[in-house]
């Protein structure tokens, strides 16, 4: 196989991957639990997966998934901010894998994973106080960071356990 086959087999495997997990950040976004400013959903732990698993491009299923998501859900005016959050959390957290584990030569080791997925989870929470602060006031903001949190817990857990437990063939 020529490497022009070869890389255009690979850039195809990449935008299949990217289309599947964009519908699964959908998905994982619309399977919420409401809350009184919003939902907690699941969307986040399929961003950090999808980082881990094709890198950088995860960018555009968190931000497109996601964005789907809120306008799908009612909330057309988290979009923009949805699409730039979920974006770069997925984008920050694809990079900091790439750090390779001094033992295994392998990247994103244990430690290194659940920090960049911890790191992901601060971009989201900062970034929607943020947003909601100038959206609603800082009190408004300040009560959704709770909800935030739990569902950042959630999404490293389960991230961090689908991540180590589950491998696929690049």
């Amino acid at each position: 196989m020529s490497d022009k086959n070869r890389k255009s087999k690979k850039n195809l495997k990449l935008l299949a991957m990217c289309g599947i997990f964009t519908a699964l950040v959908f998905i994982g976004t619309e399977l919420r639990i409401p809350t009184a400013i919003g939902h907690i959903n699941l969307g986040d732990a399929v961003i950090l997966i999808a980082s881990y698993f094709i890198g950088p491009a995860a960018f555009f299923p968190a931000a497109i998934g996601s964005a789907l998501g809120d306008l799908i859900a009612g909330y057309p005016y988290y979009i923009a901010p949805t699409f730039v959050i979920k974006g770069v959390m997925a984008i920050v957290t694809a990079l900091m894998l790439r750090t390779k584990s001094a033992k295994s030569g392998k990247p994103g080791g244990v430690f290194l994973r659940i920090l960049a997925f911890v790191v992901a989870e601060v971009i989201m929470i900062g970034g929607y106080f943020v947003f909601e602060m100038f959206m609603y006031g800082k009190e408004a903001a300040l009560g959704s960071v709770v909800f935030n949190l739990i569902q950042a817990a959630v999404s490293v857990a389960t991230a961090g356990v689908l991540t180590h437990t589950v491998k696929l063939k690049k």
